[in-house]
């Protein structure tokens, strides 16, 4: 049966929680726009290799689950490499690179549907490849993809769970520990749950908003 006395002693430590919730889901975010753009730019390049080199990386990455990758950051790179993270950061680059690759063919459909014209122009007015791609192609390419990057952040959200996996102490993870401790496990995996749904669903209507808001524009 449900008790509410304890659901309100448990809640404080959860609510902690959200804290290491949140902060891995932006952190992860902020890497995945920066790898999504890079990859989305090392696709169309012209050294074929290169470019073939992305798209297999990109299709290897989303073709596995992310737990999988989040074992290899956390466990097996540090035995194979030396190379070792905190469960955290883990966390932040396992998540970061999985939704990178997704983020990239988001700034791929932005970028292909800019009008042919628009890179003409700027080679009639003799503008450096760099400043094309700041000036011209980037401006007008991201705005229209800004919901479906929405979308992927509330989805990165929802994922965050699976880092517990990896012994980071975000809310599922603590709902874990204290259930193993009082040895009761409804009342902190639905606060747990609840807490999802408090966070995601504004955020998602809000995405939603803003999707309608750039249409109209």
């Amino acid at each position: 049966m449900w008790d509410w006395e304890f659901a309100f002693y448990v809640m404080p430590d959860i609510l902690k929680a959200i804290r290491v919730t949140i902060a891995a889901t932006l952190a992860g975010f902020a890497l995945a726009l920066a790898v999504g753009l890079a990859l989305a730019l090392l696709r169309r390049s012209a050294f074929k290799p290169l470019s073939l080199a992305t798209i297999g990386f990109i299709e290897f990455v989303r073709s596995t689950p992310l737990l999988i990758q989040l074992f290899f950051i956390f466990y097996a790179l540090p035995l194979s490499t030396g190379i070792s993270f905190s469960a955290f950061q883990a966390g932040t680059i396992g998540l970061g690179f999985h939704y990178g690759t997704y983020l990239s063919e988001v700034y791929r459909s932005g970028i292909d549907a800019i009008p042919r014209g628009q890179w003409e122009a700027a080679t009639a007015l003799n503008f450096s490849r760099l400043r094309t791609w700041t000036k011209i192609i980037l401006p007008q390419a991201i705005p229209p993809t800004v919901p479906v990057m929405g979308n992927y952040l509330i989805a990165m959200f929802k994922e965050t769970p699976l880092l517990s996996a990896i012994t980071l102490v975000e809310m599922l993870q603590t709902a874990k520990i204290i259930g193993s401790d009082c040895y009761r496990y409804l009342e902190p995996f639905t606060l747990v749950g609840i807490f999802f749904l408090l966070l995601s669903y504004p955020a998602s209507v809000l995405v939603k908003r803003l999707e309608f808001q750039l249409k109209q524009q």
